[in-house]
């Protein structure tokens, strides 16, 4: 019985999941919806992100308190996750949501180079040829879709400020409640973002809201960021890291096919492209399960060598 229910509140987790990983690819297309540029969609962004959290935390009656270097450490961490939204979203205006999609998918090439970095370790062959399938996808993308250098490049610089994000963020969520770390990390990029609005002297007409803008903005700042990023943490108490990263893998797939059903021919790109992005999720979606494989070949020689 008890056997029963376990299985069943795992596939309810499972669904749960893959539901705020829909959530999360259809930022893509909101993005490409709003016709506002990029910094004053983001800073809109992080300002619905900031209530919606807080209304949560609320309710939920999660204590705000934090201490003074983590406090400090969660603002320059959200240096990179402003740097990381304004990234992908220009990337977005620059090219398509395909391509933006795509490109961020390197994120787990990103996170392979620099992990190694930060915890001083090795980088590993698996990681090295996982890197090269996703490079040599990247390449195609560069060689078949020219007409999108820019946005290209702003796609995979989105990633690698996605990869340091994580890394960085892993440290906090071991030492703090994850929603608290959420909501002072999104108030610090609105911070961020209204400095760099203030200095460039981007609070101006361009942040008038039109119905159809401030309809989008709302699904985009509730649905996609709060109530995916509370999914997200919610199903990691009962399913297991592995479950929760081959999942996620899929939010390009989801976006890409959304981008093509909702925009038609303007996300419709050439033959190079799809063989890249092939590459590349492949790559991806390989990684977590020869990883996993890694671990249990090497935890069989452990045990071999502790019977012997």
């Amino acid at each position: 019985m008890l056997q029963v229910s376990a299985k069943t509140a795992s596939f309810k987790n499972l669904i749960i999941l893959n539901l705020a990983v829909v959530l999360m690819s259809f930022t893509g297309i909101l993005g490409a919806l709003i016709s506002m540029s990029s910094t004053h969609l983001v800073w809109y962004r992080l300002v619905i992100g900031v209530i919606t959290l807080y209304g949560y935390l609320k309710l939920t009656r999660t204590r705000l308190r934090i201490g003074r270097p983590a406090l400090l450490h969660l603002f320059f961490t959200g240096a990179i996750l402003a740097a990381f939204w304004l990234s992908f979203f220009a990337s977005i205006k620059a090219a398509t949501v395909s391509i933006t999609l795509v490109c961020f998918s390197a994120l787990t090439l990103f996170t392979a180079l620099l992990e190694p970095l930060f915890k001083r370790r090795r980088i590993s062959s698996l990681e090295v040829g996982i890197g090269l399938l996703i490079m040599a996808g990247i390449y195609l993308i560069f060689k078949f879709e020219n007409r999108y250098v820019w946005g290209t490049m702003l796609g995979l610089l989105s990633a690698f400020c996605g990869a340091l994000f994580n890394i960085v963020n892993g440290k906090l969520v071991n030492k703090n409640e994850a929603t608290v770390i959420c909501f002072y990390e999104i108030l610090s990029a609105w911070l961020w973002v209204s400095v760099y609005l203030l200095v460039t002297g981007g609070f101006n007409a361009g942040l008038a809201l039109s119905f159809s803008d401030l309809f989008y903005l709302f699904i985009l700042g509730t649905l996609c960021t709060g109530v995916a990023y509370v999914a997200n943490i919610w199903v990691m108490k009962e399913l297991s890291a592995f479950q929760v990263a081959l999942v996620t893998n899929l939010e390009p797939i989801y976006g890409v096919l959304m981008a093509v059903f909702i925009f038609g021919s303007k996300e419709q790109m050439s033959g190079g492209f799809y063989a890249g992005a092939l590459i590349m999720l492949g790559a991806v979606f390989l990684y977590p399960v020869l990883k996993k494989q890694l671990k249990r070949r090497e935890k069989l020689k452990g045990s071999l060598v502790t019977v012997k």
